[in-house]
């Protein structure tokens, strides 16, 4: 499966009803410190929704309450349209949990964590061979699944443990920073079975400390920083908020002054300057301005002979959002 970015303009609007997850006003402290601070968000059935914040911004312990490990000290919190709580088993029977450290037993294989695990989440026996079956075959193991886990890499690791999450057919599932610590290819192995299972319906509510993967995966992202949730939305409509321009640098020979003095009073071109290769410029839209750019070096005999675009991403809008990187 190739790695596309998931967007608006490349998936049709999330489904409608019932959301997966409806997190309304969610408080959070630890003695003198709101680990976190109010925060709202929904993720529709069928969406990935990344959650993106600096370390120590409140990710974890949002997760931690949505997925009823933590009990949030004000607001509500809905899974599937059953309320998160204490003892609150409908809500967790709708959640397959991945966290970051490796929950399996090293001694057994996959197939035999996978069943012991099936059992306990009282997965019918007559059922649970075949998903096990199924899961393996969703996280690319089912070649590897009766070695024991102890001679797996980590990689490998990860995408049983994700296996262990899908287990009971949950409607949301959570995944805390899937890919830390793997090798490139089991990377994308995981990468490409989060896409599969987005699109068969499933939420994915998602952590990472990669922007390229957040890229990648989400059609929606909230931005969380402090314990707030400071921004949400599609990558184009984050983008879009921050009003950040394309950079265009043109390689190009000839009349290069005359050329930037035209191009600065073409429409969605709001700098120009001159460099040793030719010419950058800032623009708003650049499928709409390199049109008439193209144009304004022909009438002047300039040649060009390169046109790179650098496009606002995500982790243009965290470092304006935040002032970090999203690793800090």
């Amino acid at each position: 499966m190739p790695a596309t970015t998931r967007d608006e303009a490349d998936h049709a609007s999330p489904p409608t009803g019932e959301p997966a997850v409806r997190c309304r006003h969610a408080v959070k402290r630890f003695g003198d410190r709101v680990a976190v601070n109010d925060v709202s968000f929904e993720i529709a059935r069928g969406e990935t929704y990344g959650l993106l914040g600096p370390n120590g911004a409140g990710k974890t312990t949002t997760i931690s309450i949505i997925a009823g490990l933590l009990v949030a000290d004000g607001g509500d919190v809905t899974v599937a349209g059953h309320r998160v709580g204490p003892g609150a088993v409908d809500a967790k029977a709708e959640i397959g949990l991945v966290p970051q450290d490796i929950a399996l037993y090293p001694d057994l294989s996959a197939r035999e964590n996978l069943r012991f695990f099936g059992r306990l989440q009282g997965i019918p026996k007559r059922d649970l061979q075949h998903r096990i079956e199924e899961v393996l075959d969703t996280v690319g193991l089912a070649e590897r699944a009766d070695e024991r886990i102890e001679s797996y890499s980590g990689g490998m690791k990860r995408r049983c443990n994700i296996a262990a999450g899908l287990l009971h057919r949950p409607r949301l599932l959570i995944l805390d920073e899937p890919t830390v610590g793997v090798d490139p290819q089991s990377r994308n192995a995981i990468l490409e079975s989060i896409e599969v299972l987005g699109g068969e319906g499933l939420s994915v509510l998602y952590t990472t400390h990669y922007m390229e993967e957040a890229e990648r995966l989400c059609d929606r992202v909230g931005i969380i920083d402090q314990g707030a949730l400071i921004a949400e939305g599609t990558r184009r409509e984050l983008v879009d908020m921050i009003g950040e321009n394309a950079h265009v640098r043109v390689g190009a020979t000839g009349d290069l002054a005359t050329l930037a003095d035209r191009c600065r009073r073409l429409d969605g071109v709001s700098e120009a300057s001159i460099t040793p290769e030719g010419m950058d410029l800032s623009v708003s839209d650049s499928a709409r301005a390199l049109v008439p750019v193209v144009e304004a070096a022909e009438s002047l005999d300039v040649s060009i002979t390169a046109i790179e675009v650098s496009e606002p991403d995500l982790e243009t809008v965290f470092l304006h959002l935040t002032g970090k990187a999203l690793r800090d």
